[in-house]
């Protein structure tokens, strides 16, 4: 505990005086800054269709393809133009379109031939003139009063993106103008339904295109550019990942996130209660239950021992700390006689450590924003009082936001740890492995734990009072600490990335990669 406060410069040192005299990088929607294209961009109703319109166009203009064609490729690659192109050129245009149900064969429609001439519908076996027959691409005609039938049931089933021939056998997309013809003279409410369905296969069927998870829903969607791996904030201000379309969860990835969802579905309650009431002393094994303040608390059977990591100790202590011994890494030695006691020690260690920062994460954004915001506003409401030089203060609020930033990833790299370094590689990774890993990945989430609670200590400082000398000791303070923070939560990444994934070759397993500035705000299309 005693070095969770330590000097101002145990994580940081001189390598950064050089920053003290400039803000945090600024807060940014995307990476225009840099010279670089926005990555994601918002869909909304009234844009969805020419979102859908420019893909169809790069289709048409290609291949030289009628509409309807170009959107039948598209569905059925799930609108990947790029995947499209590359079938293209690797395999030919006859294949990829025999692979997609498209057939541009000539039709045998003569409209210069008799309209008395009548022809029978192969579903119905009923004989009927031209004009109430409908012949499509692939050659194939029955009545229109069968064809409307089929087109409902499948309209109404939902399965109306493709609907194929009826003719047996015949895999051949259907025609999206004659199917609309048909319906809307039927019941033109099914028929907007059709074109409804159509125009949201777009999103549906887009692996680069996903729904905003807000609640309730906004309309909106998002389209990625580049990585679908990423952290994107929608026009509504909904914050998610793009990939599981879950809330921020990075550097944990989308696989073991979905676990540990489940995992606190589960054990939460029975979790929460064990966290709150009992410990299990570290001699005797019996259930010990806190009923003072002190976190240093003995058993019946005499052992003293640390109430928050529950590991042995003697008895001397301050209100700080307890001599010699300090905790914050997970040891796996513990009550290794019985697996669900092991079991119980590693996920009450990891839970209440994600649940500490998540907490602190929470009343952070709903109570401490404002605080600093206040702190703010008295500071330049009393600048000509003071006559202070420093006139600039968005370097608490950049701090704030690097505080939210840090605290989020922190906050999901316990889930991260709990099954990287459990059952979860157990075959993938030996002993020896995990111990030097494990060494590695805590080194760099206790440097970057340390220096949040450190910001976080500064930010709460009442610095809205201060004088100008110890006003800019402190916006030394926050803005070093910032860039700190920064630099250790990139680490953090890089290691989890480049020492701790890598070396397994498990795709399932990718993470979104960091970003400095947060995450980014889609912009509009």
């Amino acid at each position: 505990m005693d070095d969770m406060y330590g000097s101002d410069e145990e994580y940081y040192d001189g390598e950064y005086e050089d920053d003290y005299d400039r803000d945090p990088e600024p807060e940014s929607d995307d990476d225009l800054s840099c010279g670089k294209a926005p990555s994601c961009r918002v869909i909304r109703k009234e844009s969805l269709l020419a979102a859908q319109k420019e893909d169809l166009q790069r289709v048409v203009d290609l291949l030289s393809l009628k509409e309807h064609h170009a959107r039948t490729l598209l569905i059925h690659y799930q609108w990947d133009v790029d995947k499209v192109f590359a079938i293209f050129v690797e395999r030919g245009k006859e294949r990829l379109y025999v692979e997609a149900g498209i057939t541009l064969e000539e039709q045998n429609d003569n409209p210069s031939s008799d309209p008395s001439t009548e022809y029978t519908c192969e579903i119905c076996f009923e004989d009927f003139p031209d004009e109430q027959t409908t012949l499509m691409e692939c050659n194939h005609r029955f009545c229109n009063d069968c064809w409307t039938e089929y087109f409902i049931v499948k309209i109404n089933d939902g399965k109306s993106r493709r609907v194929t021939c009826m003719a047996q056998k015949c895999k051949a997309i259907c025609d999206e103008g004659k199917i609309r013809d048909l319906v809307t003279a039927k019941d033109p409410n099914l028929a907007e339904k059709f074109d409804r369905f159509i125009l949201e296969s777009y999103i549906e069927d887009n692996k680069r295109v996903k729904w905003c998870p807000s609640v309730p829903h906004c309309g909106n969607a998002i389209r990625v550019e580049d990585d679908e791996y990423c952290e994107v904030e929608c026009a509504c201000g909904q914050q998610f990942c793009f990939n599981c379309s879950c809330e921020l969860h990075s550097p944990c990835s989308c696989v073991m996130w979905d676990l540990w969802l489940k995992k606190c579905d589960d054990e939460e309650p029975t979790v929460n209660w064990l966290l709150e009431k009992t410990k299990h002393c570290p001699k005797c094994h019996k259930i010990v239950e806190k009923d003072g303040g002190c976190n240093l608390v003995r058993c019946i059977c005499g052992q003293p021992f640390c109430w928050l990591c529950g590991e042995a100790t003697g008895f001397e202590h301050t209100w700080n700390s307890i001599s010699g011994h300090t905790c914050g890494r997970y040891k796996e030695n513990r009550l290794k006689s019985e697996d669900s006691v092991e079991d119980y020690w590693r996920l009450t260690h990891y839970y209440s450590r994600y649940k500490a920062h998540i907490d602190s994460l929470k009343i952070e954004a709903s109570e401490s924003k404002k605080i600093i915001l206040d702190k703010v506003h008295s500071l330049e409401a009393n600048l000509e009082a003071k006559e202070f030089q420093l006139k600039d203060f968005s370097w608490a609020m950049s701090g704030f936001h690097r505080l939210a930033l840090s605290r989020r990833v922190v906050a999901c790299s316990y889930p991260f740890a709990y099954y990287y370094f459990g059952d979860l590689f157990a075959n993938e990774i030996t002993k020896e492995e995990r111990e030097i890993k494990q060494n590695l990945f805590e080194d760099q989430q206790q440097q970057l734990e340390t220096n949040i609670e450190r910001l976080s200590m500064f930010l709460e400082e009442p610095f809205g009072n201060y004088a100008e000398d110890k006003l800019v000791e402190t916006r030394m303070k926050i803005i070093t600490l910032s860039i700190v923070t920064d630099d250790l939560c990139k680490n953090l990444y890089e290691c989890i990335d480049n020492d701790l994934l890598v070396p397994l070759q498990q795709a399932t397993h990718t993470i979104v990669r960091y970003r400095s500035n947060g995450v980014e705000k889609a912009s509009e299309l």
